[in-house]
C-alpha cells in the first residue's frame, strides 16, 4: 500500500465531507428516528457502495482518458455548478 497516496486521499476526502449534504441527513436520521448505530452502519455501507463505484469508473475513464482532462473537467463542472448555484439556477 502507497501510504502516501492513502494519507492525501484520506485527507481530501475528510475536509471534502465535512459538514456536506450527507452528513445532515445522518444528523437529521440520527435524531428523527433515535438510532444512531442504524444510521452510521447505513451511512457507511451506503459511502463504501458509492466508493467502489466511483473508484471503478475512475480507474476505467484513466484507460482511456488523460488523468489530466479528468481534472481539468471536474474542476470545470464545479466551477460551473458553483456559478449556476449563485446565479440561484440550480
Amino acid at each position: 500500500m502507497d501510504w502516501k497516496v492513502f494519507a492525501a486521499t484520506f485527507a481530501a476526502v475528510f475536509c471534502a465531507e465535512l459538514a456536506d449534504k450527507t452528513q445532515m441527513v445522518g444528523i437529521g436520521m440520527a435524531a428523527k428516528t433515535g438510532k444512531p448505530i442504524s444510521v452510521w452502519a447505513g451511512s457507511v455501507a451506503a459511502y463504501v457502495i458509492v466508493t467502489v463505484i466511483s473508484v471503478f469508473l475512475g480507474s476505467l475513464a484513466a484507460r482511456f482518458i488523460r488523468p489530466e482532462m479528468i481534472r481539468y473537467v471536474g474542476a470545470s463542472l464545479f466551477i460551473l455548478i458553483g456559478a449556476l448555484m449563485l446565479l440561484k439556477i440550480l
